[in-house]
């Protein structure tokens, strides 16, 4: 910004990612040998702290 601050960059309705290929990608590296998904570190904030997602 004019400060020099850096600033947050926002996206509307995912223009700014291919969500299904994000969504996917975390599925195959994160999916579990019984079915559930663990969910990746950096994530876990916007999930509600939550660990792992069961089928």
């Amino acid at each position: 910004n004019a400060q020099g601050k850096n600033e947050l960059v926002h996206t509307l309705n995912g223009s700014g990612l291919a969500v299904g290929r994000t969504l996917v990608a975390v599925l195959e590296n994160y999916q579990n040998a019984h079915g559930s998904v663990t969910v990746p570190e950096p994530l876990r904030p916007y999930l509600g702290g939550m660990q792992s997602l069961q089928a």
